[in-house]
């Protein structure tokens, strides 16, 4: 009796698995197609998001508006870059200052104000008035040859 019974399980065991056989080929085919759809979907999640990046550079944020004291007084728009200002700051006169390769007497004649103005504005002491930053903005954005070329006609 213990063949047929082990027959009849092994006969029982084959035929689940030609059932199953069929069942796992479907299931496969579709897990193979989401897979496929993911990976799309995945593609175009990243093109979009390429694409997002690139148009956020092309539009400038707006400005967001900072509170009125006397250093923020000082704040002027660059040249035609709406929504974002230059903030005067004494460590970027004095780095800009040394890169040019000009002394304190020699900014100050190029900006029409006392040696001791330039001093007290590298040092923090002071602020410039609101007239001078945008000609201090632009002289800081000269390049070493031409401020040396415009100090050199002044010169004694």
């Amino acid at each position: 009796m213990t063949t047929f019974a082990d027959s009849l399980k092994k006969e029982i065991a084959r035929v689940a698995r030609k059932e199953l056989r069929d069942e796992i080929g479907a299931l496969r085919k579709t897990s193979l197609a989401q897979r496929a759809e993911v990976a799309a979907l995945k593609k175009q999640v990243k093109a979009l998001q390429a694409q997002m990046n690139r148009l956020g550079k092309l539009k400038p944020e707006p400005a967001r508006e900072a509170p009125r004291t006397a250093s923020a007084a000082s704040a002027v728009a660059p040249r035609g870059k709406p929504g974002r200002k230059v903030v005067f700051t004494a460590e970027r006169l004095k780095t800009q200052r040394a890169r040019l390769g000009l002394t304190q007497e020699q900014m100050a004649r190029l900006l029409g104000v006392s040696s001791l103005s330039i001093w007290k504005w590298e040092s923090g002491g002071a602020a410039p008035r609101a007239s001078r930053v945008p000609k201090l903005l632009e002289l800081l954005a000269l390049g070493k040859r031409e401020a040396l070329a415009r100090v050199a006609p002044e010169a004694p």
